[in-house]
């Protein structure tokens, strides 16, 4: 009698491969340059703009600035030392390379308050520091962000308290520094604590500049009768591809046509024209995009 034969499912692939995608070579040392680039920034922001006119930076940065005036110990040793815990966080809530790169960025932060604690500073005048360090400070921590590390552990702190309350982690970080400027009006003057929330909404927008770009990107949405009109203007007189989506309103029913295209901050006001003066009644909404990947898009300057 013939043995029967036993049939198996083939092996299912491991996923585990796909789970962890190792960074190449090149990457590692583009993102360690550029995180050491930004720490090194906010090194110079601080200790050659802020710190010696004691206008304080928000977040850790800013109790360490508090607390190295009041104990006269070095800048660098707090900020390091209260920024120990968000190491941990941010390893178990964000990941591995978050974390380590988070480690690399604060360390090079810490070191270069010690190194440039004794160079002269840029400028004793009150505005000017707190402008130009602020900028200063902004870029430095834009480039960090955008490299994929941080350089102050308040951020990972508020995206913990964001999972269990209503506020949004941009306004936690607000709350917890207003708290900072209040103790910065009491520990130098209150005229500090004004130019240190300056210092703070410079560096804000300087840290969006340097993460979106100058020319920020924009997704635009267009509805008209005259479609093909204005989709091939936006191809000949901006030189940007279109994609014909289609629609149906919902009141009406009537079958639409939706222009889709991306564009960057510069080329808006010639789409509105473009749209204006084809079909003044079209429906048009422009909003912001954080990333642009694919296709041929590629930003460039209006001629």
């Amino acid at each position: 009698m013939a043995k029967r034969k036993k049939f198996t499912s083939p092996p299912k692939p491991s996923l585990r491969r796909s789970q962890h995608k190792t960074l190449s070579l090149t990457t590692i040392i583009k993102r360690v340059t550029f995180i050491i680039l930004g720490a090194c920034l906010m090194a110079v922001g601080l200790e050659l703009f802020l710190v010696p006119n004691q206008v304080l930076d928000g977040g850790i940065v800013g109790i360490s600035i508090i607390l190295s005036y009041l104990t006269g110990w070095k800048l660098g040793f707090f900020i390091f030392l209260l920024n120990i815990p968000f190491f941990f966080l941010g390893y178990k809530q964000i990941g591995k390379t978050f974390a380590l790169s988070t480690v690399l960025g604060i360390s090079v932060l810490s070191l270069g308050t010690f190194m440039l604690h004794s160079v002269p500073v840029f400028t004793d005048d009150l505005l000017l520091a707190t402008v130009f360090g602020g900028i200063t400070l902004g870029t430095g921590v834009g480039i960090v962000i955008r490299y994929g590390g941080s350089l102050d552990g308040t951020e990972i702190l508020a995206i913990l308290f964001n999972k269990s309350s209503p506020f949004s982690v941009g306004e936690i970080i607000m709350f917890f520094n207003l708290f900072i400027f209040i103790a910065a009006g009491f520990v130098f003057e209150w005229d500090r604590a004004m130019y240190s929330a300056m210092t703070y909404f410079i560096a804000f927008k300087t840290i969006d500049i340097v993460i979106q770009g100058i020319d920020e990107s924009k997704s635009a949405w267009i509805i008209s009768d005259h479609y093909d009109t204005i989709g091939e203007a936006i191809i000949d007189r901006l030189g940007r591809g279109v994609t014909y989506l289609n629609g149906e309103g919902a009141y009406t029913g009537d079958g639409k046509k939706v222009i889709f295209c991306v564009i960057t901050r510069v080329e808006e006001a010639k789409l509105k024209g473009i749209v204006q003066d084809i079909d003044p009644s079209a429906f048009l909404a422009v909003g912001s995009i954080a990333e642009v990947r694919g296709g041929r898009f590629k930003k460039k300057a209006i001629h």
